[in-house]
């Protein structure tokens, strides 16, 4: 039986309540010194969340180095791709599997999609063939569908008349029934030209209005009026979409605890998401994000490194999506950025991916990049892609026992659509360490590894059900049932 948005809710729900009372109780204890066997069983009996699948954002159009500003350029991919660096993009870094890959792509709306009509109220393509290109990149890929959030309001609905700053001009109610217009026509342009809407949000990060690019604040009492007379209208128009609040603090953040306590309001969350940018990821193993959460799934949409990636954080990576689906039963998880400009300072910690605009000649960085051409950002994009290679759409969650519960070696386990046992491990530590797991089938597993400079590294089979497997430093590994 297919999988709809609400049995997701429902199982991702029901996860959450059981790990915030295995959370309350569990202990954190140090790395030892040493490296030592740690021990771990695959429990067949406590299935958890359904994860939904992982999703990544497009610059979809030009942003200033070091986010600084919004120029006139139409720097961005797919657009500044030759038509064979296309195909590879999609097929390689998106779809990944053969089937399918990233199930989601963000789309920052005001910002990489900032076009606008004559009277500055509806955003639209700022260029004759910009919704064509997204339309081909989400068909060839296989992603599902956008996730469509405002980085700004169209300015016509600003109190400042820019993309930049200010907030929203008013929260009266034949106001916002107008704004709440405007919003479905932008996603139903979408819709029309071939942009399938899957998720919605009404503001990224609602409590900023101080950066150089598009960006709208909130207060908590806009953000709750905008929200109670915005999201039916949404519903109503795309009934299976996810909405979530208020990406940035979720539950926490603006307006959470006026919509928390309203039913009416309330009702209309699928979801809270969060950005906990860069951070290590023993935050979602020491600190509960689904106690206040209503029973409302939680989950990062944003995660990057604002300084040049490395070697740890490649790793990191990988257990920042673990430690937010075993320890938050998060139903997805986003990484910032597919591509990131060769000049764009920022780029080393956003991307999975570098391309080469036409207008960058400085071929002292990247020099292997030609022009409309792309290349793998290894340390971060290996860290992700196992998850997209090897968690498919809709699998399940599994608990697995933890003799000690570390910080530097995580495990999570799972169950993909056609019942195949997958779990993945990693070590952070500089020390080589051995993992004995009681896997619960006698079957053989084929095992892949990653590191930061060697992506999908075949391992020798091995045969269950209790397998002892050695992590070299900073890698993770994938173990595959075979059915």
């Amino acid at each position: 039986m297919p999988l709809t948005r609400r049995t997701a809710l429902a199982a991702t729900a029901a996860g959450a309540a059981g790990a915030a009372g295995a959370l309350a109780g569990a202990t954190v204890r140090p790395e030892p010194a040493a490296a030592a066997v740690a021990d771990y069983v695959i429990r067949h009996d406590q299935p958890r969340q359904t994860i939904l699948g992982l999703g990544v954002e497009i610059q979809s159009d030009s942003i200033g180095s070091g986010n600084n500003g919004l120029p006139t350029a139409t720097t961005s991919v797919p657009h500044d791709l030759v038509a064979s660096e296309r195909t590879r993009m999609y097929t390689d870094l998106l779809k990944i599997r053969d089937d399918r890959g990233f199930r989601y792509l963000r789309l920052a709306l005001g910002l990489y999609l900032r076009g606008l009509d004559s009277t500055q109220k509806q955003i639209i393509g700022r260029w004759p063939t910009q919704l064509a290109e997204l339309a081909e990149l989400i068909a060839v890929s296989g992603i599902e569908g956008v996730s469509a959030e405002y980085w700004s309001p169209a300015p016509g609905w600003k109190s400042n008349g820019s993309y930049v700053g200010g907030t929203i001009a008013s929260t009266d109610p034949g106001w916002l029934d107008q704004y709440g217009d405007a919003i479905v026509r932008d996603l139903a342009y979408l819709r029309d030209n071939g942009v399938p809407v899957k998720m919605f949000s009404l503001q990224n990060e609602p409590s900023i209005d101080y950066v150089a690019y598009s960006c709208c604040s909130y207060s908590n009492d806009q953000y709750y009026k905008a929200f109670k007379a915005i999201a039916p209208k949404i519903r109503a128009e795309f009934p299976g979409i996810f909405i979530h609040a208020d990406a940035e603090n979720g539950q926490r953040g603006r307006g959470g605890a006026l919509i928390r306590a309203d039913a009416t309001a309330l009702s209309q969350v699928d979801g809270w998401s969060f950005h906990r940018i860069g951070s290590d990821s023993n935050d979602q193993l020491q600190n509960n994000y689904t106690s206040d959460a209503a029973g409302k799934p939680v989950f990062s949409n944003e995660f990057e490194y604002q300084v040049p990636t490395s070697d740890w954080k490649m790793v990191n990576t990988a257990q920042s999506i673990m430690n937010w689906m075993t320890f938050q039963n998060s139903p997805t998880w986003f990484w910032l950025h597919a591509l990131k400009p060769t000049y764009n300072s920022e780029a080393s910690g956003y991307s999975l991916g570098f391309w080469r605009p036409y207008d960058d000649d400085d071929f002292t960085k990247y020099p292997n990049i030609a022009k409309g051409h792309w290349d793998y950002n290894p340390r971060n994009f290996n860290g992700i892609h196992g998850f997209v290679k090897y968690l498919p759409w809709n699998s399940v969650r599994y608990h697995v026992d933890e003799g000690t519960q570390r910080t530097e070696q995580r495990i999570m386990a799972w169950k993909t659509p056609q019942g195949k046992l997958v779990f993945a491990m990693t070590n952070r530590s500089l020390s080589t360490v051995t993992y004995t797991v009681d896997t619960g089938s006698t079957r053989a597993f084929q095992g892949q590894q990653y590191t930061p400079t060697a992506r999908n590294t075949n391992l020798t089979d091995k045969t269950g059900p209790v397998l002892t497997l050695t992590l070299p430093p900073t890698s993770v590994q994938f173990w595959i049932e075979r059915l």
